[in-house]
């Protein structure tokens, strides 16, 4: 199975491939698309769909796991990352790509079996998962990886 992991963002949206072959985890391929400041999120939006349209064409995944949005200060921000997570949506579902959601808490249990892990320890975890030789950046794929590797730890069928 072939999974892209997304981590929403409307300035830098992660994404991480992973093949799972007989319970063990690979990279495909992980970063992030970055779309500028001050850009109209029309602009920035568009920009997402296009690189996402590209990944999946390349990378040709089975399943889409994307990391479900929990903002408690800024709504703005959660506004426009709601957005960018939409447009991911949108791609996948366009590819015939299910979708599964994954809260935070989720992938942190998954990959820690602690719920309040830190970004560090999750790094640290998606690091191991792989067999990397050090942590993936920028922060926001190594994110991305760690839907993915969630979805593939839950063993779902969507």
């Amino acid at each position: 199975m072939r999974i892209l992991g997304i981590d929403p963002g409307t300035g830098i949206l992660g994404f991480g491939v992973v093949d799972v072959i007989n319970n063990k985890y690979q990279l495909v391929t992980a970063g992030v698309i970055s779309t500028p400041a001050h850009t109209p999120l029309e602009d920035r939006l568009l920009e997402i769909y296009n690189g996402l349209t590209e990944i999946i064409k390349e990378t040709k995944p089975n399943v889409c796991s994307i990391e479900k949005l929990y903002f408690a200060r800024n709504i703005t921000t959660a506004i426009s990352v709601a957005e960018a997570r939409g447009v991911a949506m949108l791609t996948a579902k366009q590819n015939n790509i299910p979708i599964a959601e994954y809260t935070p808490l989720q992938i942190k249990q998954s990959l820690t079996g602690y719920g309040r892990a830190d970004k560090k320890q999750i790094q640290e975890m998606v690091k191991l998962q792989l067999n990397l030789s050090q942590v993936p950046k920028p922060d926001d794929a190594a994110d991305a990886l760690a839907a993915a590797i969630t979805h593939a730890m839950m063993d779902c069928v969507v």
